[in-house]
């Protein structure tokens, strides 16, 4: 435990705890819109822009922000114009991020384990400087997710209403698309861009298995990813004296065992909500009167004759009409 009272851990402990708010409020977004993946795509466009840092020699952070924005719009540009290869189109944008980032790194003299510590995380590593700017762009990401929560829960479940509603759709597409791209940067150091997804999606699926409601959703996923960031570099701190253990892989996997913890309990409590409501209830419907027809109807009338008993009704237009004035429910 004296670990803690050193000024690098002091650091990665808070880098934990925003990384862990930031993630999961964005995920929750991208898991709404079925675009769980997408941190991961993002993640993969990023290794360019850190490759780009350390080549020029500036922060690795900025340029993998700058990067990381312009390849999530593209990727939210190829999705909303739909095109028949847009799956391609992506995949070729992502591997090629990871492939280029490898390239720039090995041209620009650094060696493999100077990118490892930003595509498996690096969180004890961790400058002053760095914790600063996770800071803020952990705190726009979550005012933003927060603040405009009606916004984009609208986009995010159905644009067309949205776009009835006068939303600007695009707008806030794109919105979520540049947040998620910081994210992913905020991320890197502390889980690392290649398991960066999985703190963003994991987090939210936990929280979906015990609440019901957009908002509890949100809040469930902010508190369970913060939960799993500082448990798992509290769990790789304390069994460093006797085996090394990644931070990153340490939170990923706690978070995961917090999800196979409460699928249980959501299947169960799916299943009380069904047996409590297992029909919709209807409103009993009034009887309605049959029209009147110039003529009587009967054998020779020409309508389609439905038997019912002791009498026959016919079929008129769709309406069933009665020659002895009896009234019928409609069904």
């Amino acid at each position: 435990m004296e670990l803690f009272t050193y000024e690098f851990m002091q650091r990665a402990l808070i880098a934990a705890l925003f990384t862990g708010l930031a993630a999961p409020a964005i995920g929750t977004y991208l898991v709404q819109r079925r675009m769980a993946l997408m941190g991961d795509g993002i993640g993969h466009v990023a290794v360019t822009g850190v490759a780009l840092g350390l080549l020029t020699g500036t922060s690795p952070t900025w340029t993998a922000v700058a990067v990381a924005v312009l390849g999530a719009v593209a990727i939210e540009v190829v999705r909303e114009l739909g095109h028949t290869n847009g799956d391609v189109a992506l995949a070729l944008l992502f591997y090629g991020g990871l492939a280029g980032g490898v390239l720039i790194t090995g041209l620009g003299g650094q060696s493999a384990a100077r990118l490892q510590e930003y595509l498996f995380g690096a969180i004890t590593t961790i400058s002053r400087g760095d914790i600063l700017v996770t800071m803020a762009l952990a705190a726009v990401v979550v005012l933003c997710a927060v603040g405009l929560a009606p916004q984009l829960f609208a986009i995010a479940h159905d644009q067309e209403f949205a776009r009835v509603a006068g939303l600007r759709v695009r707008a806030y597409n794109l919105l979520v698309a540049v947040l998620a791209a910081v994210t992913v940067t905020v991320a890197m150091r502390t889980v690392g861009l290649l398991l960066v997804a999985a703190l963003m999606v994991v987090p939210v699926a936990t929280a979906q298995q015990l609440s019901r409601t957009f908002r509890s959703t949100l809040a469930a996923a902010m508190v369970l990813g913060a939960a799993a960031s500082v448990g798992g570099l509290t769990v790789s701190a304390l069994v460093s004296s006797t085996a090394t253990v990644a931070p990153g892989p340490a939170i990923v996997l706690l978070s995961l065992a917090g999800f196979l913890a409460t699928w249980p309990v959501g299947v169960w409590l799916r299943h009380r909500a069904r047996l409590r409501a297992p029909f919709v209830e209807l409103a009993p419907e009034d009887h309605l009167e049959t029209d009147p027809h110039p003529h009587d109807h009967g054998p020779a009338c020409g309508h389609v004759a439905v038997e019912h008993g002791d009498h026959v009704d016919y079929v008129h237009d769709g309406h069933r009409h009665a020659p002895h004035g009896r009234h019928y429910d409609e069904h």
